[in-house]
């Protein structure tokens, strides 16, 4: 069966995913820079590279021009905005089923059974597909094995689709971390109430060599933080060692994004809030008193 991964070379964690069928033919569609023959000691063996993002509509329509080329049973994508809006385009123009935020797959036979989380996170769903389909989910989920062979590399020229046409690019700051790569985050809500207090936030991070992440109205509504820092289900889903919520609610769209994580601590003044119900600790209280009280502790113990 062949499988052709997307992503960047950091999201090399869904070739553990495609792994998981019998004998599969993996191939990777690596967008951006990066050594493509590294790809091969996870038994990758063809590597279509394309030099950067391109508009939706074209990535879309070049992803179509290339399964059909290939014929691939499955196409694996990591989840973020620009692929929420291409692979879809690119599902519904091959009228293939598309499931997100998947957990697992088996092949059955000539066809497979695919896990997705479901209601939030809140049930797991099983799906026989018979054909085709795509695939999406947090690369850093899943952890690809070694399987050394050798890889072919051929440069991807993207499609020019209608009126669309893309004016510039710009590339992220060099060495930042990917919030989806953190393993530890310190997440506000609307418990803040105005941006300047969102350093109370940085302060501990700092101390504890976090990321800091955001519910949705703090990146989508406010904009008192870009959407990189989103956690959620429409925005980023991270599964660090320590995820520490301050002034969020925990309602089911930003419970979607975090439940992976190995241990939350929510600081809210609410105790009723839906939050204090999905955690390992919950500290009812005042975030303006006990915040600048925890990272001044926490200040003088790591100088210990």
């Amino acid at each position: 069966m062949k499988a052709l991964v997307i992503g960047s070379i950091n999201d090399t964690g869904l070739i553990g995913l495609a792994q998981r069928l019998e004998k599969p033919e993996i191939h990777y569609l690596l967008i951006g820079s990066g050594d493509a023959a590294q790809l091969g000691k996870y038994g990758v063996s063809k590597v279509y590279q394309l030099a950067a993002l391109v508009d939706e509509t074209s990535f879309a329509e070049t992803l179509v021009d290339l399964i059909n080329k290939e014929t691939y049973s499955l196409v694996l994508a990591p989840v973020s905005k620009y692929f929420k809006t291409a692979i879809p385009m690119a599902a519904q123009k091959m009228s293939a089923p598309l499931l997100v935020d998947v957990v697992d797959i088996k092949q059955v036979g000539n066809a497979f059974a695919v896990v997705f989380n479901g209601i939030g996170n809140r049930a797991q769903v099983t799906i026989k597909v018979t054909d085709k389909a795509f695939l999406m989910a947090p690369p850093t989920r899943f952890k690809p094995s070694e399987n050394p062979t050798g890889t072919t590399t051929e440069t991807l020229q993207p499609k020019s689709v209608g009126a669309i046409k893309v004016v510039s690019t710009e590339e992220k700051p060099k060495g930042r971390v990917r919030i989806e790569d953190a393993e530890l985050i310190v997440s506000v809500g609307r418990g803040f109430k105005k941006q300047d207090d969102l350093k109370l936030a940085f302060e501990l991070a700092e101390v504890l060599g976090a990321e800091i992440g955001c519910s949705r109205p703090i990146a989508a509504d406010l904009k008192w933080l870009g959407e990189d820092h989103w956690v959620g289900l429409s925005g980023h889903k991270v599964r660090p060692k320590l995820y520490l919520a301050i002034g969020i609610s925990g309602q089911p769209q930003h419970l979607a994004g975090m439940m992976e994580s190995k241990t939350v601590v929510v600081i809210n003044n609410d105790p009723n809030a839906p939050f204090l119900k999905n955690c390992d600790y919950g500290v009812v209280e005042d975030l303006y008193k006990f915040v600048p009280a925890l990272t001044k502790r926490l200040k003088e113990v790591l100088k210990k």
